[in-house]
């Protein structure tokens, strides 16, 4: 990228992050920058089996059941997927980070009885005059979809498909973690009076001012990024700070950390505070450039409003999940979230290709938009609640199996201790689960 010119941010991401030589098109990969839940650990997996079961019968056993993965990365999640549903075999582990599931047995089994317990609200019937059993196995019917826009891993099991776009007329689950965090939007700076976008030098990462905002973005800004009268005139002068810090990993976890767990939409407790996260300052004595804008930001979610929407369309029936880190409308974070990793290290977001450059969910914006296109109620609640509603409770073993099992002890520790992390309120347990139904009359996956 050679380009000087400074351009809006949407643009100036969707080129580093998409273009030829983007951040996702070309490269290992995203594992080898940071780490997600999928990444974490295959307990992730194990728990989303649990909810496809579930899912499976509310649905009356379709056949096809799609699976589709949104933002997959190199398939990392479809192959736990698929090893679990007993759609293909043990596949070759992962050189770098260890991503794929090992054999039964070992301390790291995908599926374990000390790290996920049974939850019996997900193992009954869920839709009226459905049988007990599917008259077909899973692992027959299931179709394992990866979207991305990258080539295909040479060392993807053959029975996932590999495609660039979501494919229409889906019947199953349609997830995505942390794809909304990367979908490209433009960022505004208050100045006296209005909002103006920012626009960015994709070589340096130096911001200036452009023009007022569009209609339809002051219109997004009006209602889901209101700011206060004492923020109007403020300058940010606090820096680059860490909106994703790694906690304990040489890879970055990409989570939200020092919250509470987030309430549902129907909750009456009080919505958490959101962690913000700063833009860098330019170098100390830098001659001859523009001064960077100052006063409060905003990052204009609208086209990950309608990403998201646009997804939810295609399912048939089923359920949409999005798993991000996000914030919510009482709280949004004055100096924006906006910041780049690289090589497991937090970065300035400079938009050339060689970081991810990414920002919080607005995600009762998005939650918003996708209810409008399924015409029914979302659920939101934090990792922590839902992997735990789906058996992973991350509860130490008794002391009784140390006499009996040492060894089997011994992994089930391990076994809490994977589950904690992905559970942990002050990291990977506080992203949000935004769980959107379609075409479902009775779900308790959703209902509350």
């Amino acid at each position: 990228m050679t380009s000087t010119e400074p351009l809006p941010w949407r643009f100036a991401m969707d080129r580093a992050l998409y273009g030829p030589d983007g951040f996702f098109v070309s490269g290992p990969g995203p594992a080898a920058h940071f780490r997600t839940s999928v990444h974490a650990s295959p307990v992730f997996a194990s728990c989303l089996l649990r909810l496809l079961t579930s899912l499976d019968s509310a649905l009356g056993h379709p056949v096809p059941f799609d699976v589709v993965d949104v933002g997959a990365g190199r398939g990392e999640l479809l192959r736990s997927l698929s090893v679990a549903v007993g759609v293909s075999g043990e596949p070759a582990r992962s050189g770098r980070s260890g991503l794929i599931p090992p054999r039964a047995g070992s301390p790291e089994t995908l599926t374990t009885t000390a790290a996920v317990r049974p939850s019996p609200s997900l193992a009954r019937p869920v839709s009226a005059g459905s049988s007990p059993a599917a008259p077909v196995p899973l692992a027959e019917r299931v179709r394992l979809i990866a979207v991305e826009k990258s080539a295909r891993p040479d060392d993807l099991p053959a029975e996932i498909e590999w495609v660039d776009e979501i494919p229409q007329g889906v019947t199953g689950l349609l997830v995505a973690t942390e794809w909304l965090d990367n979908v490209p939007l433009d960022l505004a700076v208050y100045t006296p009076g209005s909002w103006r976008y920012l626009l960015v030098d994709p070589t340096t990462g130096e911001e200036s001012t452009g023009d007022p905002v569009d209609a339809e973005d002051a219109d997004w800004l009006d209602l889901w990024w209101p700011l206060a009268a004492s923020d109007a005139t403020r300058s940010t002068t606090e820096g680059f700070r860490a909106a994703r810090p790694a906690e304990g990993s040489s890879l970055t976890a990409r989570s939200r950390s020092g919250r509470p767990e987030p309430p549902t939409r129907t909750s009456g407790r009080p919505e958490p505070p959101t962690r913000t996260s700063g833009r860098p300052e330019p170098p100390a004595g830098a001659s001859g450039r523009p001064e960077p804008p100052t006063g409060a930001r905003a990052e204009i979610g609208r086209t990950r409003d309608e990403a998201w929407a646009a997804a939810v369309a295609h399912l048939d029936r089923g359920l949409a999940l999005a798993v991000d880190y996000g914030h919510l409308r009482a709280d949004r974070p004055v100096d924006g979230t906006l910041t780049g990793y690289r090589g497991g290290r937090q970065v300035a977001p400079v938009p050339d290709g060689s970081c991810d450059i990414t920002a919080h969910v607005a995600i009762d914006s998005v939650a918003s938009a996708g209810e409008r296109v399924a015409r029914c109620a979302y659920t939101l609640v934090s990792q922590r609640e839902a992997l735990r509603a789906l058996g992973a409770d991350g509860g130490r073993p008794p002391l009784s199996l140390a006499s009996r099992d040492p060894a089997g002890y011994v992994r089930a520790l391990a076994d809490a201790s994977v589950v904690a992390e992905l559970t942990d309120p002050a990291g990977l347990g506080g992203h949000w689960w935004l769980r959107q139904p379609v075409g479902l009359t009775h779900d308790p996956l959703v209902a509350r």
